[in-house]
């Protein structure tokens, strides 16, 4: 039985590698702020109309979309817009879903919703990017189902905001520029 070599990563090594300096954060490759927030925009303006979420956000402030947007951009490596504009935490945001009883089954729809905005507005589309908006947005999603039952936040006030990065990939694939060699 002959065995097929799969090369897509380690044929990006030495590109990686010669780029490590020069990989963007995920703040920056997602489009920055102003994409972040025209995707939490336009995501809670379909929470509002989903019959099972917006009984969940019915009463959420008017600068709802725009702190969540400023708490994924810090979390991706962007500015401090979360903690030091907002005034947030990483403690806040856990204690904003205590109480709300959340289920498997809004949380489902939370991220159907969520990746079909990102296509919508244009979010960045390649395999590495999204394979780390899926695995934070997976990790948060569920860190905030656990969160909605509790009685007592388990995050402390001092506690730091998440850090979220390319994980395995290690950056976007970035191809040689042929001047390189």
């Amino acid at each position: 039985m002959k065995r097929l070599k799969f090369n897509a990563i380690s044929d990006q090594l030495p590109t990686i590698n010669q780029n490590m300096n020069n990989i963007p954060t995920l703040y920056e490759w997602a489009g920055g702020n102003e994409a972040l927030e025209r995707l939490t925009k336009v995501f809670y303006e379909k929470v509002f109309k989903d019959d099972l979420l917006y009984p969940v956000f019915k009463n959420m402030s008017p600068e709802h979309a725009k702190h969540v947007a400023h708490f994924i951009a810090e979390v991706f490596g962007g500015p401090k817009l979360y903690t030091e504009g907002d005034g947030g935490s990483h403690s806040s945001m856990v204690g904003h879903h205590m109480g709300k009883m959340l289920d498997e089954e809004k949380r489902k729809r939370w991220m159907a919703l969520l990746l079909e905005t990102a296509d919508e507005t244009g979010l960045a589309t390649d395999p590495e990017f999204r394979s780390a908006l899926v695995g934070y947005l997976e990790w948060g999603s569920r860190i905030a189902v656990l969160n909605s039952g509790v009685q007592e936040n388990p995050i402390a006030t001092h506690e730091p905001m998440p850090q979220w990065g390319w994980g395995v990939p290690g950056g976007p694939y970035m191809p040689k520029d042929n001047n390189d060699q």
